[in-house]
């Protein structure tokens, strides 16, 4: 059997139709009919318990999640099963937004736990709408733009959300916004979000549409008042309308990233990206959906520090590979250019699991002498078990690499 468990292996891949997802983006990746017959939002790599990946094993489709469950010192590595509680720790997706997504937070570790289970004393079941915790995981992610990609992230200082808030704030709710004049950063953001997410829903919707119309209005508008106005349209009388004041607004260019800790407000806008997360369920919402909101738990796991996102670029490691910093135990993602040149060569046994994804040209990875060589061309994508000692990519091709992160933990 190990034999079997040390090759490369060909993904199929499950596709998230929620509503906010693009009916080009994916199928186009995929070579697929477009625009598709429903809207694709995102295409998922991995063994997450609600959609696992196949992968082709011994002839046959097999789901990636029983396998691991199976095999899991094979296609894990046994420091990483240990580390990971047999499980593959990541999950790799393409996420295409044609519309905003909520806004939205993740626990760090101890807030997980607690969360979880605290909501397991209530006797909540996992399928509960009401649930904020449904593992006992944090959620970190990084995203790369594989067109302009257009997110939130952040909370701005209270000064910044002035600046951009007076132009278009009502004098009737004035004092709202002089709660950002004074006192410390975190506490005077906390008060003021709290204030926005807490109050009454006719006097909120009052307060958005006054804002949308102001920013409708400005003589030279920026995107941040632009954007006020499209949510605006789609989300009346919603919090979320406020968002671009409150969280930075962000345009990652093809090729850029953003990584995001636990505990930071957050929404994606629009556009398609790569996107790596801790593999977990754990979601409290903030706006911009129909959904559940929990306004006291979010408020309580929340980090209400302005927050600068840094942007990203790959950090070459190789000649064919850079890597985006993560400052996390749970994956690191990297970009891998390959050319009739220059072929990628992954020296020795990884730290675990990795998944490959064609995103641009073809190329084909070679597993040393084993013979189970995979071509991989837009949309594909590969499992390569910690058990492969090292492999080759040859081709003209751009592509992105999930892994677990060797350099923390």
């Amino acid at each position: 059997m190990s034999g079997q468990i040390r090759q490369i292996f060909k993904m199929k891949n499950p596709i998230q139709a929620y509503a906010w997802g693009s009916r080009t983006a994916i199928a186009e990746l995929l070579g697929q009919a477009s625009p598709s017959p429903e809207p694709q939002a995102e295409l998922w790599m991995g063994a997450h318990p609600k959609s696992p990946s196949e992968i082709r094993f011994n002839g046959r489709w097999r789901s990636l999640l029983e396998l691991i469950d199976r095999y899991p010192n094979e296609l894990l590595g046994r420091r990483v099963a240990d580390r990971f509680k047999r499980s593959l720790p990541y999950l790799f997706k393409v996420l295409a937004a044609a519309e905003p997504l909520s806004i939205q937070a993740h626990p760090d570790q101890q807030q997980a736990m607690d969360g979880f289970r605290r909501e397991n004393r209530q006797g909540l079941s996992l399928a509960d709408p009401r649930r904020n915790y449904r593992d006992e995981r944090p959620k970190p992610e990084c995203m790369c733009a594989l067109t302009p990609f257009v997110g939130l992230c952040g909370f701005r200082s209270p000064e910044a959300i002035m600046a951009l808030g007076e132009p278009v704030w009502p004098r009737t709710e004035a004092p709202v916004l002089e709660i950002l004049r004074n006192g410390k950063d975190d506490k005077v953001l906390q008060d003021f979000f709290q204030l926005l997410m807490q109050m009454d829903p006719d006097r909120r919707a009052a307060l958005t549409h006054h804002v949308a119309s102001g920013a409708a209005q400005m003589e030279s508008p920026n995107e941040v008042y632009r954007w006020i106005g499209r949510l605006h349209q789609k989300y009346p009388g919603d919090v979320g309308v406020l968002s671009p004041l409150m969280l930075n607004l962000i345009t990652l260019q093809p090729g850029e990233a953003v990584f995001l800790p636990p505990r930071q407000l957050h929404a994606y806008l629009d556009g398609l990206g790569i996107e790596v997360m801790a593999n977990s369920d754990n979601v409290l919402r903030g706006g911009l959906t129909p959904k559940h909101i929990d306004v006291r738990e979010l408020v309580r796991i929340l980090d209400f520090h302005p927050y600068n996102p840094k942007i990203l670029s790959p950090q070459q490691q190789t000649e064919t590979e850079g890597f985006y910093e993560s400052l996390t135990d749970t994956f690191r993602l990297s970009r891998l250019i390959v050319t009739g040149k220059r072929p990628h060569v992954a020296p020795g046994r990884p730290e675990g699991p990795e998944i490959i994804l064609g995103v641009e040209g073809t190329a084909v990875i070679r597993n040393g002498d084993a013979g189970d060589d995979a071509t991989i061309g837009p949309g594909a994508s590969v499992f390569i078990p910690a058990a492969v000692d090292a492999y080759t990519i040859t081709g003209d091709a751009r592509l992105f690499k999930a892994a677990v992160n060797p350099d923390v933990g």
